[in-house]
């Protein structure tokens, strides 16, 4: 018979001292001193220690036979630790618990890893036995900030009339951007489903369909290259409006972010968020998503040097290009060695063809690397617009634009790293607004959507769609945190004819369209509202709120950077005569690999 456990292994303490309790949990750490065993008894509330005496008799005998991650029941009397063991620790530290009875519910061998915090194992090994990874204080820890996080975003929306509503998993594929992943249909030979990189037409067609508010947490798929903060499936939260305007969208989520930082991680934040438009992002920042927690905004000398006799400078100008330049406040005394380096590692890891750099310190005084092929004049000139004083360093790129811009950003982001000037206890938030509508691509030779084909332009621009279509902004925001962009969202195109004049300049012809996007089109016959919304991302956001690294971090059961699941490993081949049942025939050589 089990023993029914009466409290958790992180909720006793002084005021239980005398009580008779039962225990459930894992065996984390095991002493034994001869006479006495201890055994800290772990489950995801915490520890208890518990106390085997050998005047127990049996119950001291089958402690002896007990390891690490055995589980057990037990059942014993509260006592207060004396004051040389008290553990200030862990919650329960100034009680133990000395045990009367127990079960030994289940062993265990020996993990492959220690089931510890700041573990050292390598990710390989913990993804392939991620159940024992889970038991970790720190990985429950993300996993509870996760269902915090959950709980809190539910009832915002629930309390401000938002109606959720699940949209299907198995769709129509309509590809634009991300591959899709394809689900064969057994019952239509021939025919596919896709998962959805995004609820979009769905939610879209609930503001058709009079679902004025509307929410969601859910699952979208995406088959691209992976990285630290991509995942081939991943959770948005979904969030669309009627009879609203960026402003309304802007608030209402605002008033989200504010109840999820108090309700997680305890943080007041103020609104409304600044805004920034793109334009000022890039030339500001060398990004959309700018890390605003420190400064370094970038310096722009291309007119100060256009006629420079440096010819590197002048002929960048010249041929369109930018000179620009951030200050790194307090490393002017950086040495030679140090700055050669550097600007290595600019030209290997920012990809530029050089670092021009100007230091100022009290035994130097004021040095330029390409001094001798500037004026004085234009030296003091470049320290005056940089506003850097004696001490600073000003690092310097030339080349073409946009191009020149992102190696300023990655430069201004690896220093602002490397030299401490990130407050990591810093939560920044940022809108950053007015998109280009899109974007050439030169290898399709044709225009791109920055958001998605659904993206509404603004009204003024509307006749530039086929005059000028790189100079129509759009009505899309995205919401930046700590130089991440954790949530992207537009005013959508609610017209059928602004709709198919969209899809026209993307390349898509009025045939294509109605194969692809005929019942979103139809839909737009009959009524639609005026309608935007957002799409918020909860693993990169639950990721920044925990201070983790990788968007692994936080979820239960993540796949690896090839996009596999270790540990029941996922993806894997299947039986011919399921493909059979699909009328699915494998290539020769993928069939070799089965």
């Amino acid at each position: 018979m089990s023993l029914k456990r009466t409290h958790t292994c992180g909720e006793l303490s002084e005021q239980n001292i005398g009580d008779q309790v039962i225990l459930n949990g894992w065996v984390s750490a095991r002493r034994d001193l001869g006479g006495v065993i201890f055994i800290d008894l772990r489950d995801r509330y915490g520890i208890t220690q518990i106390v085997f005496k050998e005047e127990a008799g049996d119950v001291h005998a089958i402690a002896e036979e007990i390891r690490n991650e055995y589980v057990l029941g037990i059942k014993g009397r509260v006592e207060k630790r004396s004051e040389e063991t008290v553990n200030p620790d862990i919650g329960t530290g100034n009680i133990e618990v000395f045990v009367d009875e127990v079960r030994i519910y289940s062993e265990s061998e020996t993990p492959p890893f220690e089931i510890k915090d700041n573990l050292e194992t390598g990710e390989e090994l913990r993804l392939k036995y991620r159940y024992l990874d889970l038991r970790r204080n720190e990985v429950q820890q993300n996993m509870m900030l996760r269902s915090d996080a959950y709980h809190s975003i539910r009832t915002y929306f629930h309390n401000r009339d938002f109606a959720e509503v699940e949209t299907p998993f198995l769709m129509k594929s309509t590809p634009e951007g991300a591959r899709d992943y394809l689900v064969p249909s057994r019952v239509n030979p021939g025919k596919f489903f896709a998962l959805p990189q995004s609820p979009q037409t769905y939610k879209q067609l609930l503001m058709v369909s009079g679902y004025d508010r509307y929410f969601q947490i859910v699952k979208c798929f995406r088959d691209e290259d992976l990285r630290a903060d991509r995942q081939p499936e991943f959770t948005q939260i979904d969030v669309e409006m009627s009879f609203v305007d960026e402003d309304e969208i802007m608030h209402t989520t605002e008033g989200l972010m504010q109840k999820l930082m108090k309700d997680t991680v305890e943080q007041d934040i103020s609104a409304p968020f600044p805004r920034m438009t793109y334009e000022e992002a890039i030339k500001t920042y060398g990004t959309d998503k700018p890390d605003t927690r420190f400064g370094m905004e970038f310096v722009d000398y291309s007119e100060l040097v256009r006629e420079s006799e440096f010819r590197v400078f002048s002929k960048t100008v010249e041929s369109g290009g930018g000179v620009l330049g951030i200050k790194v406040p307090g490393q002017g005394t950086m040495g030679r060695g140090a700055l050669d380096r550097l600007t290595e590692r600019v030209q290997d890891e920012v990809g530029s063809k050089g670092l021009v750099y100007i230091k100022q310190n009290e035994e130097e005084g004021t040095k330029c690397s390409v001094g001798k092929f500037l004026k004085d004049e234009t030296i003091q000139t470049m320290i005056d617009q940089a506003d850097a004083e004696m001490g600073d360093l000003i690092l310097i790129l030339a080349g073409p634009k946009p191009t020149v811009y992102e190696q300023l950003g990655e430069l201004r982001l690896m220093m602002g790293r490397e030299h401490g000037m990130i407050d990591e206890s810093q939560y920044n938030f940022l809108w950053v607004t007015d998109f280009p509508l899109v974007a050439w691509d030169e290898d399709s030779q044709r225009y791109h959507a920055l958001h998605h084909p659904f993206t509404s332009p603004k009204t003024a621009d509307i006749e530039k769609m086929d005059s000028d279509p790189s100079e129509v902004s759009s009505r899309a925001y995205d919401l930046v945190l700590n130089g991440y962009e954790i949530g992207g969202g537009s005013i959508r195109i609610h017209n059928r004819e602004l709709q198919q004049k969209m899809f026209a300049l993307l390349g898509i012809d009025d045939k294509e369209a109605e194969k692809r996007f005929g019942f979103l089109l139809e839909a737009f016959k009959y009524g639609a509202p005026p309608h935007g919304g957002i799409a918020l991302g909860v693993d990169r956001i639950v990721m920044l709120l925990s201070g983790g690294k990788s968007l692994r971090d936080v979820i239960a059961f993540p796949k690896n950077q090839k996009a596999q699941n270790l540990m029941d490993g996922s993806p894997d081949y299947v039986d011919p005569e399921q493909l059979d049942d699909l009328h699915i025939r494998l290539q020769e050589d993928i069939k070799e690999q089965n």
